[in-house]
């Protein structure tokens, strides 16, 4: 990307940024403790055919937790009851299987700590020093803890997690509803905005939001997946945005 090619982000009224996969590298840890999880699972219940990555991305990635697991047993015609919330992770509900996955998660996360992207924080400084507003919008209910562990909560004075978002009844990921809860939440109109995002179902979330730019940046799921899904330009890193 040339220098006339690159957007300036500080021209913006306010950036918000995904979490997984944007700022840190937790969707690894996440595919990890998915996988872990539904292996078991599938093993268990007999279910085939077996869990692979293309599972993650095409019914896990950026969607909340729960919706997520139904979606893939969906995709295997598998069909539980919902269950609450308040589930154990026991518990052979929708939930249940939800909060057995975030076990796992968590034990990796304190295990291994994590780093944030190098570029993802030059970026972050650079807004810092303009005074440009940021938010972190993130599908997860671990993201205030990811946040924490990677130092970077002080950053956020804006955090629209999977907790806000079951709280007050938000719609999944690709569905606009948490990326313009987000704004709302800085203060800011979507369409002076910039949105920031890894997932197709972010980058259609933030899109269907109205938002003035769609950042896809490509950490695996293919640079024209993320143009299809609505991203005005795609990178494979935050670097080039510096």
């Amino acid at each position: 990307m040339t220098t006339a090619d690159k957007p300036d982000l500080t021209a913006y009224d306010a950036v918000l940024f995904d979490l997984d996969g944007v700022l840190t590298p937790t969707a690894e840890v996440h595919m990890h403790a998915w996988r872990t999880m539904f292996e078991e699972l599938f093993a268990a219940w007999d279910i085939t055919p077996p869990y692979t990555d293309d599972d993650y991305f095409a019914s896990l990635d950026g969607k909340k937790r729960y919706d997520g697991v139904a979606s893939l047993l969906r995709s295997r015609d598998v069909e539980i009851p919902w269950g609450d919330p308040s589930d154990p992770p026991e518990k052979d509900t929708i939930c249940g299987i939800g909060n057995r996955k975030n076990v796992v998660f968590e034990r990796v996360l304190r295990a291994d700590g994590i780093a944030p992207y190098p570029g993802s924080v030059a970026l972050l400084d650079v807004l810092a020093a303009a005074g440009t507003p940021i938010a972190v919008v993130s599908s997860s209910k671990n993201a205030e803890e990811v946040l924490r562990v990677a130092g970077l909560r002080e950053r956020f004075p804006v955090v629209m997690d999977g907790v806000i978002a079951e709280r007050d009844h938000l719609a999944s990921k690709p569905a606009p509803d948490v990326f313009v809860e987000g704004a709302r939440m800085l203060g800011v109109d979507p369409a002076r905005s910039v949105a920031v995002e890894d997932a197709i179902s972010g980058v259609q979330s933030a899109a269907a939001g109205g938002f003035a730019l769609v950042i896809g940046v490509d950490r695996g799921v293919g640079a024209s997946a993320l143009s299809d899904a609505g991203a005005h330009l795609v990178v494979d890193d935050l670097q080039e945005l510096v």
